[in-house]
């Protein structure tokens, strides 16, 4: 996986080529006249994310305040930056899609747990109740959302998928996968026949996945074994994620929070990998 190594001079040639997608990308008109540009808001969000990795909005803001005034010097107080964080969410998931390899023909496919709370705690969380869930993996359980990914061999990401996590991984196969995708890897959570003819049939996509552990008669081909032990990979993407970029998080108040922190995580994630 190739990373990009960023220098603090960066962050102008971040908002740069920001400025140049998002201007292309249609926004209504009329209202107030905004004091900071959507790709300025955009940029910040994504360069805190890849470079200071502050766990909240209202950490993030206090560090531009005191790191980046120069380049910045029209901030808004954090009431302010906040719903602008919130307004320009749309776009960062439009720039998001477009910076998605949807034209991988070999994916590396996988879910994990995003928890919102400590298990102890569930029955008293408020903020995404009505979009939450249980769901169970080799770990135990957990409360919260699930991501599902499809990435490329490098480990870029393909396709995304938000769920509750009850959701069992196979059924997001639709939803992460596309015409293009001719092989699609995946580990033992995706082996149900059902669902790998219904991704056949939907787009000619074959699913390649290890056999129960009571299928002892089913032979495996050498560029199967190959493609199975290259699905480390996408270990490694939820590491990143996870472990350096802090996407697990209970901070948010609301469901905009959340989808907000969870594609701005993402966003800079693809950038870093795209550099």
């Amino acid at each position: 996986m190739s990373k990009l190594s960023l220098q603090p001079h960066h962050i102008v040639n971040l908002y740069v080529w920001v400025d140049d997608i998002v201007s292309v990308i249609p926004k209504p008109h009329g209202g107030h006249p905004l004091i900071l540009r959507d790709s300025e808001v955009i940029t910040i969000l994504i360069w805190n994310a890849l470079i200071l990795r502050q766990k909240t909005i209202k950490d993030l803001h206090r560090s531009v305040v005191h790191c980046y005034h120069a380049e910045f010097p029209k901030l808004p107080g954090y009431e302010g930056f906040l719903k602008q964080c919130h307004r320009v969410t749309p776009l960062m998931l439009v720039l998001l899609q477009q910076l998605l390899i949807t034209k991988a023909p070999i994916r590396l496919m996988d879910s994990t747990m995003l928890p919102v709370c400590r298990n102890h705690r569930a029955k008293r969380y408020q903020v995404a109740k009505e979009i939450t869930g249980w769901g169970k993996n080799w770990q135990g359980y957990h409360y919260g959302f699930k991501l599902h990914v499809s990435v490329d061999p490098e480990g870029r990401l393909c396709g995304v998928a938000l769920t509750p996590a009850n959701v069992y991984d196979a059924h997001a196969m639709p939803l992460i996968l596309n015409e293009y995708a001719k092989l699609a890897v995946g580990d033992g959570t995706y082996n149900g026949g059902i669902m790998r003819r219904k991704i056949f049939e939907m787009y000619g996509t074959i699913v390649v996945a290890p056999p129960h552990p009571t299928q002892k008669k089913w032979l495996m081909a050498p560029w199967q074994e190959a493609l199975l032990n290259a699905r480390a990979k996408i270990e490694c993407v939820f590491d990143e994620l996870k472990e350096h970029l802090n996407i697990v998080s209970s901070f948010p108040r609301s469901v905009k929070g959340y989808l907000m922190h969870y594609i701005r995580i993402l966003l800079a994630y693809q950038v870093a990998t795209l550099s």
